[in-house]
């Protein structure tokens, strides 16, 4: 019992972190964005990314591409929900205050849970239909969608929780012997390629020497998130650990108010409660649903 807690403990301190680091990364993009077009920036950090996720599975064991040949076709639509998610977050992300984008991102747990019910037939009580709704409601009082109030760019960030929504469903019907560093590796591939492509749009301007220890920090902060959540994955219980992850709306917040001098809104700090508040019900929920069926 003791060893158990203990897992559970740093899996959590682990979560908190590899969500720090990911918002820090995003933190340092929005920054280069300033500097640079965006696409030949995301550019960038993939040339440094991608390596370092091959040294990550060279070294854990998990770079085994061949295992991912038997699933090319779910793979395919996963890496396509990712290429998606991230090219609509990054405009979002350009566009909408940090702490705004973040908790509308808040909200991917309630719609996955809707996804599956909708797409995998899964079943999902009156208890936990009443969150989503709630959780929904909280979108809606963020983005605020009146005529007189309603942010395109709010939009945007909703359709990539949408494909992100698309990309979990894909990843759980992948068999569980594919390795997960694999798939992020041809994620990271994908998304790369996709972005050098759409910088052709344009000539490529040089690196402001402002921008090159932010893009290097943004690949660092990427891959110190992804170190962090495969440990989390081998640590204490999925249902302990993941609550967590809201985490991230806090250090939005400080990154925020740090660095972009933003302060949230009352109304989205009032949607974000929403949200957080129907999604830990959610996930409380789903846990107890399967200590009974096991």
């Amino acid at each position: 019992m003791a060893r158990e807690f203990s897992d559970n403990m740093r899996g959590a301190f682990f979560m908190v972190i590899s969500m720090a680091a990911f918002t820090a990364g995003d933190a340092c993009m929005k920054t280069v964005a300033g500097h640079m077009p965006l696409y030949q920036a995301v550019t960038l950090r993939g040339l440094l990314t991608i390596p370092a996720l091959a040294l990550i599975g060279y070294l854990t064991g998990g770079l085994r591409l061949a295992s991912l040949r038997p699933s090319a076709g779910l793979l395919g639509v996963r890496t396509f929900a990712e290429i998606a998610s991230t090219l609509t977050f990054f405009v979002a992300l350009v566009n909408l205050p940090f702490a705004m984008l973040s908790a509308i991102m808040q909200s991917l747990p309630i719609f996955v849970t809707l996804g599956a019910m909708l797409v995998f037939g899964e079943k999902v009580g009156w208890r936990r239909m009443i969150a989503i709704l709630i959780g929904f409601l909280g979108v809606l009082i963020i983005i605020d969608p009146r005529p007189s109030g309603v942010n395109v760019w709010a939009l945007v960030a909703l359709a990539s929780v949408a494909f992100v929504v698309l990309r979990d469903l894909s990843t759980r019907r992948l068999p569980a012997q594919v390795p997960s560093v694999s798939v992020a590796l041809l994620a990271s591939i994908g998304v790369t390629a996709t972005c050098a492509i759409l910088s052709l749009q344009d000539p490529w301007q040089e690196v402001p020497a402002a921008a090159l220890p932010l893009i290097g920090g943004a690949a660092v902060f990427v891959v110190t998130g992804y170190i962090f959540v495969i440990r989390v994955m081998r640590l204490g219980d999925v249902s302990v650990t993941t609550p967590f992850r809201y985490t991230a709306l806090v250090w939005a917040v400080i990154l925020g108010w740090l660095v972009f001098s933003e302060i949230p809104s009352v109304q989205t700090m009032i949607g974000a409660v929403i949200v957080v508040g129907s999604g830990l019900f959610t996930l409380m929920r789903e846990r107890k649903l399967a200590r009974k069926a096991g």
